[in-house]
């Protein structure tokens, strides 16, 4: 099994930490790209450090972010959107989850 990862508002720290990585508990806070509303029923996932940092320099949360590393997922469970970008259709539980990297500032001006 890979390592995958996620990219999110540090705003959704606490809430991960305890019930882990669920689009159906996104609330105020905007997804990356800006959303109010799941894109996907699913988690996005980075499959590598370029895909990171793309999610990371088009942060849309009005804030900073934090990376969420992900193990014990199968790569063959993995689903790829329209846009070409991979997701979990199921939630990922806080037991798989660490942090990577947290409060990466907003590049936007």
């Amino acid at each position: 099994m890979a390592r995958f990862f996620h990219v999110t508002s540090t705003r959704n720290r606490a809430s991960i930490e305890t019930y882990g990585l669920d689009w159906r508990r996104m609330g105020t806070t905007p997804g990356i790209a800006g959303s109010t509303l799941p894109e996907q029923h699913g988690c996005f996932v980075c499959l590598d450090e370029w895909e990171i940092d793309w999610f990371v320099r088009m942060n849309n949360t009005g804030g900073p972010v934090d990376v969420w590393a992900i193990d014990g997922v199968n790569e063959d469970d993995l689903v790829v959107a329209p846009e070409g970008h991979h997701y979990l259709p199921k939630p990922i539980p806080p037991a798989r989850l660490s942090l990577a990297r947290s409060e990466i500032p907003t590049t936007r001006t």
